[in-house]
């Protein structure tokens, strides 16, 4: 009988192996396009996987069982496993077709087809009103600002919450946590329309686990309270028109920082006012890639052009372009990275450490056998959660990256000097050691100011690890202090704000985020006083140099990655040529005025740079003849951009040009757009524009 029912069993089980299979398949929306990080669950259970950068995903799973398909914006998706082991989906956004919800502040209503009874309109307001607050604690709608807890506050009415526990406070809708303690203290009761206090199962059903400990929501008599943005940008005075005879050599540092593009898409698709410092311009222009020849013999390609400037007939327009050496990733040497993770209390929010998750994923399903991963995390103090990991245990990798949770205050000093300890004893010869450090920037625990923190990566640059920088979320996000970590790093700084953005760092751009060709990349341009009167650099004016600077190889200087691309533009005035811009000077008595005016040349650009691993300059020069091209579609878009920076930056110089021409322009440059950032650019203008 034992035999019987042991070979019964045996029966069963081979059975249900023969049943499991490991599925894979496709997400896409519906234009096709895939969709990164999307959930891919086993219905019922605690087991599934994310879809990678192009969409895919695979799963083991037995036959009969239902994989559940979610992500934020899309509608939920269930498929039960059949003999195909192949499933693709296609997920549909979550749009509202049969009544709109118009959300005005905290408040929303809704209109449907039949017209509701007095009731059935009071109802729905309060229920749209808890789904908008609701949607708020899960930072799921668009605008909505989220702080941390904050300390109790003795306030009529909250006798009735839970005793010795914390409530949640909202007020105008906004939800205030730990982080920003002194906002209720702050908040004036004059000012103070009503209290309402909820509690128990209530609390829970309208507000969420948020509210397990009771809710008080605070409504004000203006109706629109609104959290204090802390976000720290540094200030940037605009570069002027410079005469030639006072000023014949301009030099600058090259940047190939992208933050400050996604940044400004992220306050546009939000509503949000744009603070003129945190617009650089050259990060705008040198957000998208413009084609460019491969390099022979350096490490980049230089490539001049020179045209009528679009937005002033009084003006020519020069753009230098870098191109950096395209490799492939099983090209690049081995890396042995660090990642350094901000898991501090201000990372709580779902733009934050939730988002910063899914994006280091992307990055982890691009590594091979021979790269290493070791994770560092910083709160309170700072600590080793993953010893060198080689690249293709993906899943170890990416567990160490769940287990990860915010808490607690931002020791990002201590953190620092324990990523580059560990990048520095796994330290690859001839490969590629880099500390990527995710964060907002809100260091406020060791070395914690601009000065200190500086300091500190200067000093840990000597080992020869590199630094990039990402940035996350807002509120109180600290570009001015990432910028200069990033730029005295020898690294990048990007800001990530959607997967779409992780997507495009770390997927299409991966070799570029990671991989330096070429550091301490420098430009120095002399103009041709016989040709030119006056010129002006847009943008760049955090990365100039002195002139003086630019043959010492002491002085640090900007790094070119991978198949990045660089674009620097200059607007000059042609001698002779009057201009409101150019201001008379007094000839000079004792510098001699005797220039060759039979020559043609415009001005000549040299560039220096290093090798990853060198201590001396490489020089190159190339000269710019004063002849006007047909601007080219590159051309075109990248002024486009550099026009619409102006705008934001309400600079002197967009010369009584409108947005429209900004987008007029950006659409002659429409080429070379396989992956629609071009056209997504003309969107937000066009968006910007409606919201003036």
């Amino acid at each position: 009988m034992k035999n019987q029912v042991l070979l019964l069993l045996l029966a069963i089980s081979f059975q249900v192996a023969a049943q499991q299979n490991t599925v894979t398949g496709v997400v896409t929306d519906s234009d096709n396009a895939p969709l990164p990080g999307v959930n891919v669950i086993i219905k019922e259970t605690s087991k599934g996987t994310q879809t990678d950068f192009d969409g895919q995903y695979s799963v083991v799973a037995y036959q009969g069982q239902t994989l559940v398909f979610s992500y934020i914006g899309f509608k939920t998706k269930e498929v039960k496993i059949g003999a195909n082991k192949t499933i693709n989906v296609q997920l549909e956004e979550d749009v509202q077709r049969l009544e709109e919800v118009v959300t005005i502040g905290y408040s929303a209503q809704e209109y449907s087809t039949r017209a509701p009874s007095a009731a059935q309109i009071k109802r729905r307001k309060q229920k749209a009103y808890h789904q908008s607050i609701s949607q708020a604690l899960q930072v799921r709608a668009a605008g909505v600002q989220v702080a941390e807890e904050v300390s109790f506050m003795k306030i009529r009415g909250n006798a009735s919450i839970k005793s010795g526990k914390e409530p949640l406070y909202i007020v105008d809708g906004t939800p205030i946590r730990k982080q920003n303690n002194t906002v209720i203290a702050q908040l004036d009761p004059s000012k103070i329309d009503k209290i309402n206090v909820y509690k128990g199962a209530k609390a829970r059903s309208l507000f969420g686990s948020s509210a397990k400990n009771g809710c008080i929501v605070i409504t004000t008599k203006q109706g629109n309270y609104q959290i204090q943005n802390d976000e720290k940008y540094a200030e940037i005075t605009e570069n002027q028109f410079e005469h030639v005879s006072l000023s014949p050599l301009s030099t600058f540092s090259i940047d190939v920082d992208k933050a400050s593009y996604s940044n400004i898409r992220r306050m546009i698709n939000n509503g949000k006012q744009i603070p003129v410092d945190a617009v650089k311009v050259e990060e705008m222009i040198n957000y998208f890639n413009y084609s460019y020849p491969q390099p022979t013999e350096h490490p980049f390609s230089i490539n001049t052009e020179v045209v009528q400037t679009p937005w002033n007939k009084d003006t020519k327009l020069v753009r230098i372009g870098l191109q950096g050496k395209t490799y492939q990733n099983e090209e690049l040497p081995a890396s042995n990275l660090t990642f350094l993770i901000d898991v501090s209390g201000s990372m709580g929010s779902a733009d934050k450490l939730p988002l910063l998750k899914s994006a280091f994923k992307l990055l982890v399903n691009q590594l091979r056998e021979k790269d290493k991963v070791s994770i560092v995390v910083y709160a309170g103090a700072a600590g080793v959660v993953l010893e060198p990991t080689q690249g293709d245990k993906k899943m170890e990798i990416t567990k160490a990256l769940e287990n990860l949770h915010s808490g607690g205050s931002t020791a990002g000093g201590a953190g620092i000097e324990l990523a580059y300890k560990l990048a520095s004893k796994n330290f690859i010869k001839n490969g590629n050691n880099r500390v990527i450090l995710a964060t907002d920037g809100d260091f406020n625990v060791g070395p914690s100011s601009d000065k200190d923190m500086v300091k500190l990566i200067e000093e840990k640059r000597k080992s020869g690890v590199f630094l990039s920088v990402l940035g996350f979320g807002m509120g109180n996000y600290k570009d001015s202090k990432m910028e200069k970590l990033a730029d005295k790093g020898n690294g990048n700084h990007a800001y990530i704000d959607t997967m779409q953005e992780a997507q495009k760092v770390f997927g299409q751009e991966f070799g570029g985020t990671l991989y330096t060709i070429a550091k301490d990349v420098k430009i120095q341009v002399e103009f041709n006083p016989a040709v030119v009167g006056a010129y002006r650099l847009i943008g760049y004016e955090n990365r100039m140099l002195a002139d003086e600077d630019f043959i010492d190889d002491t002085k640090d200087a900007g790094e070119l990655g991978s198949g990045h691309t660089v674009a620097a533009l200059y607007e000059i005035v042609l001698k002779g040529t009057e201009s409101p811009f150019v201001k008379p000077v007094h000839d000079l008595k004792y510098t001699s005025k005797m220039v060759d005016g039979s020559t043609n040349e415009l001005l000549t650009v040299k560039f220096r740079y290093k090798k990853p691993d060198g201590d001396t300059s490489t020089e190159i020069t190339k000269t710019v003849k004063n002849k006007l091209d047909q601007i080219s579609p590159d051309f075109s878009f990248a002024a486009s951009v550099a026009l619409f920076g102006l705008h934001l930056r309400k600079s002197q110089f967009t010369n009584n040009s409108e947005l429209e021409d900004v987008v007029q322009m950006a659409k002659a440059g429409l080429e070379n757009d396989n992956q629609g950032y071009r056209a997504e650019f003309i969107r937000l203008v066009k968006s910007h524009a409606n919201s003036l």
